[in-house]
């Protein structure tokens, strides 16, 4: 027994949003008749699909281009320092290989005629509010994914709007171009992988719609590591066993995946075939803050790098306290001169925010990997969040110290960062690039 595909357009203009007979795209037509614009969206299941993953465009690169027009036909790499690692990278420079999390002086070997800004993250977080804050206008079910992307929950919102999820998701795209001047890639589904899928398919300021019966058929010949959640381990595992595409997995028995991976076959079988059942979940917020620098030169001596996290710890401080939360969990990120990470983490009794608390634990697990090693990032952290902003007043000595560096956070508020400063911070930390 066939299923009737949900009444409503399953064809219109993302620029204007007039309805456009679906024979329109067997006629050959490319353009909308009524604003002449080439920016049509046709879909089987238009109506019926209610799941958006939004992705801004090239974030903090497109950021940068709005603010400086001179540079908008331009390759631009957000980084900074030829030892740092490119934070993002323009869609020019992309095509020269330029890509996120790349070392800077392997991006510049690729694009040396790119312009090179440094991440400015309080004008970053200032526009993603105001993304945010144009998403939750359409439905109140968002859950954020990071400062530049977010699912999206329509479900039940065509009465509000007067139109179908799909049109009040393309109206939002021309509304922020206009509005704060960035684009946005738009994927609409019926669950939330898919839906991420969708949004990379049609990039930039692109707009794709997939059902769970055109995925199953795309997703056949991907490799398994296309799953999100699938690592290079569990990709290695799922090989030998012969899953090599995604195809495989289809083919396969759901419980006998359950019993060759006991903790995610189940989940494997179902994404496979195009099949999630997350539902987008309003109140996730942040997992961690935190703060790193990638230094000048390597660093192997204790003092320096002390200098260096406090400055760290200050930073992620002040991020925990303007978001009023705090977190129970405290991790050192380090990286040597051969890009080995290392990572160690230490669980506290009461969630906190403060620096000098955040520091002292932090130090302790530095001191620890002084081995020699030239480091050349440090990073600290704060995770296993919660809400609040008096949660270090759980004892004597905690209240004291709480008390006293929120009263150095006041007198600074007021006069100045530079009105106090600690005796480790006094001489000046090492430059670094932050």
């Amino acid at each position: 027994m066939s299923v009737p595909e949900p009444a409503g357009p399953r064809c219109f203009c993302r620029d204007c949003l007039a309805d456009l007979d679906m024979g329109v795209q067997n006629l050959g037509v490319r353009r909308c008749s009524a604003c002449g614009s080439p920016r049509l969206v046709r879909h089987r299941s238009l109506a019926g699909l209610t799941i958006a993953h939004i992705d801004c465009d090239a974030f903090y690169a497109t950021v940068e281009k709005r603010d400086n027009p001179a540079i908008a036909d331009k390759p631009v790499i957000i980084g900074g320092g030829k030892r740092g690692v490119v934070s993002a990278a323009c869609y020019i420079a992309r095509t020269y290989g330029v890509r996120s999390a790349m070392p800077m002086f392997k991006a510049l070997e690729a694009c040396p005629h790119a312009t090179v800004i440094r991440p400015d993250m309080a004008k970053y977080v200032r526009v993603g509010r105001e993304v945010r804050q144009a998403m939750q206008a359409l439905t109140p079910l968002v859950e954020p994914l990071s400062i530049d992307e977010a699912f999206l929950d329509l479900s039940g919102t065509e009465r509000v709007h007067g139109m179908v999820p799909a049109k009040v998701l393309a109206r939002f795209a021309r509304d922020v171009e206009r509005d704060i001047g960035i684009t946005v890639s738009v994927g609409l589904s019926c669950n939330k992988f898919l839906a991420k899928i969708a949004s990379d398919l049609d990039k930039p300021r692109g707009f794709a719609a997939l059902d769970q019966e055109e995925a199953r058929l795309m997703l056949a010949e991907k490799p398994v590591g296309f799953i999100f959640g699938v690592g290079p381990a569990t990709q290695e595992r799922l090989i030998q066993r012969g899953f090599r595409i995604i195809a495989d997995l289809q083919k396969a028995d759901e419980i006998e995946l359950m019993r060759q991976f006991p903790s995610d076959g189940r989940r494997l079988w179902r994404l496979a075939r195009g099949i999630d059942e997350r539902r987008v979940e309003p109140d996730r917020g942040a997992k961690t803050i935190s703060s790193e620098t990638t230094f000048e030169t390597d660093i192997r001596d204790f003092a320096t790098l002390e200098k260096i996290l406090w400055r760290l710890c200050e930073k992620t401080s002040s991020r925990l306290k303007s978001s009023a939360l705090a977190g129970s969990t405290v991790t050192l990120k380090l990286k040597t001169a051969d890009f080995r990470q290392r990572t160690r983490s230490q669980s506290i009794a009461a969630p906190t925010q403060l620096a000098a608390k955040i520091f002292s634990i932090c130090r302790e697990m530095l001191a620890k990997e002084m081995d020699g090693t030239a480091f050349r990032l440090m990073g600290a952290g704060v995770s296993a969040l919660r809400e609040g902003s008096a949660i270090d007043d759980t004892d004597m000595l905690d209240r004291r110290a709480a008390h006293a560096e929120r009263a150095v956070d006041s007198l600074r508020k007021k006069f100045g960062s530079a009105a106090v400063i600690r005796g480790i911070a006094y001489e000046g930390p090492e430059k670094a690039q932050e």
